[in-house]
């Protein structure tokens, strides 16, 4: 059977292998593990001699660990692995082996050690209480101190790294059960050999801490491990306190590396230890970690070769992590201790001790090494702002670490002289410099959260002499020094955001507003513009848009501080970008590919479709037109780049138009991307918007509006030839939207053309909705000069909308456009009623349409499948009531129906209050009586406090012709007796809009 399984193994893992036979040996191997017996062939294949290949042994030590693990071998099964693995262990790495050439591999050593965990944590408690005493008997013989057996002493300690990782790693999860399991596992070893493991680690210290660096290292890791869960007693004594701080003091040679870090690794382990806060500082002082830190940052090592290329930074890290974990605790202690008492004395003493070594790493030159320290500095700063809340005079001598620590922060932020800003080279260098200068903005705002004028003090210094220094050397100054001073300007900002920005009434709101103004002025004064450096005139353009307020209330800074920089470091730039894109400019359209079995983008995550190489394309297209249209660059200048650019593209279009009539899909789509980039341009040259007065751009001149026809007559010509192609709508339809900034008005001569191009048989509802949505923005922007054209369009434009509305949907995309359609239908009703055009509906060539408008709004207001349109079209009939029902009779809250004074309505359409009466009233009822309508729909609520609107108007507008009619006719023939009548009049004359809103929902 054992050949069996060790020829499956060796099958299995030969990359040689036939396949077939790989997955009969896989079968084979799954059936051996969850066969109950397999362990015993396994153990077998184990301990054999002559042993077999080392993977043959893998596979088998993993099958008995799986059997242990899952309680296949009970307590015997158990004892039978327990005696063969010791017998191996013993003849393999007992004393009597010693020097062997023949000793395991660690991989098999680490097997074999997680093989006896398993069984340690199964045993210990009854079956095998001497595990400790037999496998210490490896390292020299249990009646002997002497540990001078080398592979026992490794077998030994690599074990009690497993038993730790199985039992104590609180880094590993576990359930409730395994958890109370390895606590009374625990429990029994610090009883029963906690001590003779503790005095077992001294003595293979003694041993070999001065011969081998594998054991050593081994030793204390153990030791590190092992401290934070049994009696801290028996690692902290003199004897192996003695050994660890001769370790950490041993000669710097490469040789003792490994040792020494190790020692202070293990120094973190111990101080890491949960204790009291008084034991915790008691801790600190046996440990002498000051003494052994000073000791550290004073070696040779961290001093003599700190600015050298032999510097150790690991070692140096190590140091520093010493450091920040013993800040950390002290800083712990120190924020649960009551204020004054020994405690807290002792704590404030040792901060004191501790705080120089941490700027020492906090300074260092390498950023890991100062990284290490920042968490310790973050809890203190943030046990300081604490403090300073309470103003306890016990915590005054600690606040003037704040300074020191401000000052290496400040310092920290600067780049280094290695450095050179903008080297592709150290891209990587500057991603990392930039992530740890927003590390050490928050410790600076922690600084200010404790000591503010402090902050402001030293911030202000550092700015202002920079900039003295760069004005009376006439601009001679390290660029490192001038992007620090610049780069805490920017960051003072947060300061000054804090108490509500910089001015009030024209005055600072705070002292911190007050320092930034007056580095304002120091900026522009000394000419910092002026810097030929890229990294100094970003950051300078950058702090000029961040503390705009400030030239809002300087104007007469804004010419010296930005017009005389963006001159003199750009320069033309129009002309010179027009230039340098050129090339870049023509389009070439490709169709798409066929990407089914390549959907995936490639390995670097861009785009490179064709698709994409267009949208490009376009993002050039807009930012050449920024650029060129400029007020900067004179209109004639303006002129001639629109021309170089559109030129081309005329051209392109013309030739590509026959083609394209013909169905050629490359030329229709080269059509597509041509329009497109043409009102890209415009959109680039002005993004004004006609009737809005909050936008802060301008129209542009006439002659560029001129220049600008021409491209929309070609996208015309192009559309009408094509009127039938839905790229070519699409793009036409982008192309308007974009053109009516830098037409204006020019664009309604053209109105008509458009709305035939892009409203053709073939328009999709969806192109109709964005077309009426375009036609909102036009209706709006051009009010006072559309009305002709408007009152020549609407009946033709609507019939086809309304051709539209009663196309037959197919499918749910078809509904959702349809619905969307009517409601953009009925947003243009508003927007006519809105802008004072609404004679353009009841005009003498509108009259035939008007009837079929009010028809649509009537159905789409009863529409119970549509709540949102329904409550759209009540707010259009009410805003037709306001429009052409006249004043209103009554004040929106009157007196009861009986004592309401009679009076005529004055409809400023003749005849409109009888027809609201008539026809809007009913309405009102229609939909909430019909048997699809959901009270409860949150839309529908919504819906019927518009139809409430809509009654109260037409009662302000009509009055007691209304109040008839309810009474009389449509209240009573609903089925309605007197009393709830009266309730639904007094209702509807007392309360005013929103009340009767809510009494009618």
């Amino acid at each position: 059977m054992d050949v069996q399984i060790e020829n499956a193994i060796e099958i299995a893992w030969n990359p040689r292998s036939e396949q077939s036979l790989k997955v009969q040996a896989y079968d084979f191997l799954n059936q051996l593990r969850s066969e109950p017996q397999g362990w015993q062939v396994c153990l077998s294949l184990v301990v054999r001699d002559p042993r077999p290949s080392e993977v043959v042994r893998l596979v088998a030590l993993d099958v008995i660990n799986r059997a242990i693990q899952a309680d296949q071998t009970g307590p015997q099964g158990r004892a039978i692995i327990q005696d063969g693995l010791m017998t191996y262990v013993r003849n393999m790495y007992g004393i009597e082996n010693r020097g062997s050439d023949s000793i395991d591999s660690p991989s098999i050593q680490n097997k074999i050690t997680q093989s006896l965990t398993y069984l340690f944590a199964e045993m210990y408690k009854s079956q095998w209480t001497a595990f400790f005493t037999e496998i210490l008997g490896l390292t020299g013989g249990a009646d002997s101190s002497r540990r001078t057996n080398y592979s026992g002493v490794v077998f030994y300690l690599r074990t009690l790294i497993s038993i730790h990782d199985e039992i104590a790693d609180v880094m590993v999860s576990r359930n409730t059960e395994e958890q109370q399991r390895h606590t009374e596992v625990k429990d029994l070893v610090r009883v029963r050999d906690a001590a003779m493991i503790a005095l077992s680690w001294q003595e293979i210290l003694s041993e070999w801490m001065n011969t081998d660096e594998t054991i050593t290292e081994l030793c204390l890791t153990t030791i590190g491990k092992w401290v934070s869960w049994i009696e801290i007693s028996l690692v902290v004594n003199q004897k192996l306190l003695n050994m660890l701080f001769e370790l950490v003091s041993s000669p710097q040679q490469t040789a003792s590396n490994k040792r020494r870090d190790a020692a202070i690794d293990t120094f973190v382990e111990i101080i890491g230890k949960k204790m009291s806060a008084n034991d915790k500082l008691e801790l600190i002082d046996v440990l002498k970690i000051k003494d052994v830190v000073e000791q550290l940052v004073n070696s040779p090592t961290l001093t003599d070769l700190r600015s050298t290329s032999s510097y150790d930074t690991d070692f140096a890290e190590s140091v520093a992590k010493l450091v920040n974990n013993t800040v950390l605790d002290v800083v712990k202690v120190l924020d649960g201790a009551q204020d004054g008492d020994q405690v807290s004395h002792r704590g404030i003493a040792q901060l004191h001790d501790f705080v120089p070594f941490v700027l020492r790493f906090f300074s260092d030159e390498y950023d890991e090494v100062c990284s290490t320290v920042i968490p310790c500095l973050t809890e203190l700063l943030t046990l300081l702002r604490k403090k300073a809340k309470t103003n306890n005079p016990f915590y005054s001598q600690s606040f003037s670490m704040v300074n020191p620590i401000l000052d290496a922060v400040v310092a920290k932020m600067r780049y280094d002289e290695t450095s050179s800003w903008g080297n592709e080279d150290e891209q990587t260098d500057e991603a990392e410099f930039q992530e740890l200068r927003k590390r050490l903005q928050v410790l600076q705002q922690a600084v200010a959260a404790v000591d503010e004028n402090t902050c402001l003090d030293k911030l202000s210094n550092v700015v202002g002499n920079t900039f003295d220094r760069f004005r009376s050397q006439h601009g001679q100054v390290d660029w490192r020094d001038l992007d620090l001073a610049m780069h805490e300007m920017f960051l003072f900002g947060d300061l000054v955001t804090k108490h509500g920005g910089l001015y009030s009434r024209s005055k600072p709101i705070s002292p911190a507003a007050e320092r930034l103004i007056g580095m304002m002025h120091k900026l522009v004064e000394s000419d910092v513009a002026s810097s030929s450096h890229p990294a100094i005139q970003l950051q300078y353009m950058e702090i000029c848009v961040r503390y705009s307020a400030f030239f809002e209330a300087n104007s007469h800074l804004i010419p010296g501080a930005l017009e005389k920089s963006l001159r003199q470091h750009i320069g033309n730039v129009a002309e010179n970008v027009v230039r340098a894109v050129n090339d870049l400019l023509p389009i070439k359209a490709e169709l798409a590919e066929d990407t089914s079995d390549n959907d995936d983008l490639s390995s670097d995550g861009s785009d490179q479709s064709a698709s994409a190489r267009f949208n490009s394309q376009l993002y050039l297209y807009e930012a050449v037109g920024c650029v060129c249209s400029a007020h900067a660059v004179p209109v004639e200048n303006q002129i001639q780049y629109i021309r170089s650019i559109i030129t081309p593209l005329f051209t392109d279009l013309e030739a590509h138009l026959g083609s394209a009539k013909t169905g050629d899909e490359r030329s229709i789509l080269q059509v597509h991307h041509l329009m497109m980039a043409l009102g890209t341009l415009a959109r680039g040259f002005s993004d004004w918007t006609p009737a809005n007065t909050s936008s802060a751009s301008s129209a542009p001149a006439q002659p560029v509006s001129e220049e600008f026809t021409q491209t929309a007559e070609a996208i015309l010509v192009a559309l009408e030839s094509l009127s039938s192609s839905f790229q070519v709508r699409t793009a036409a339809r982008f192309a308007f939207s974009r053109l009516i900034g830098v037409l204006g008005n020019r664009i309604l001569i053209q109105l008509p053309r458009w709305i035939d191009g892009l409203l053709s048989r073939t328009s999709t509802k969806d192109e109709m909705a964005l077309f009426l949505r375009l036609l909102d923005q036009v209706v709006f922007g051009f009010k006072s000069e559309i009305f002709d054209i408007l009152n020549i369009l609407l009946t033709p434009f609507l019939e086809r909308v309304f051709a539209g509305i009663n196309e037959p949907t197919n499918g749910t995309d078809d509904e959702i456009q349809l619905q969307e359609l009517k409601r953009e239908y009925l947003g243009f009703l508003l927007i006519i009623l809105n802008n004072d055009l609404e004679s353009a509906l009841v005009s003498d060539k509108n009259q035939t349409i008007f009837a079929k408008v009010i028809t649509t709004i009537e159905h789409l207001a009863t529409d119970t499948s549509d709540y949102s349109t329904a409550k759209l079209a009540f707010s259009v009939l009410s805003r037709m009531a306001l429009t052409w029902g006249g004043p209103d009779l009554y004040p929106p809250q009157a007196q009861l129906p009986g004592s309401i004074a009679a009076a005529n309505a004055q409809p400023t359409l003749p005849g409109f209050d009888h027809f609201m009466v008539e026809r809007f009233s009913p309405l009102c009822w229609a939909m909430p009586s019909s048997p699809d309508f959901n009270s409860k729909d949150a839309q529908a609520k919504q819906a019927l406090g518009e139809a409430a609107g809509l009654q109260k108007t037409i009662f302000l507008k009509t009055g007691h012709e209304y109040l008839a009619m309810l009474k009389n006719s449509q209240l009573r023939n609903m089925g309605m007796g007197d009393a709830d009548i009266e309730e639904y009049l007094n209702a509807l004359c007392t309360l005013d809009v929103r009340g009767f809103k809510q009494f009618f929902q």
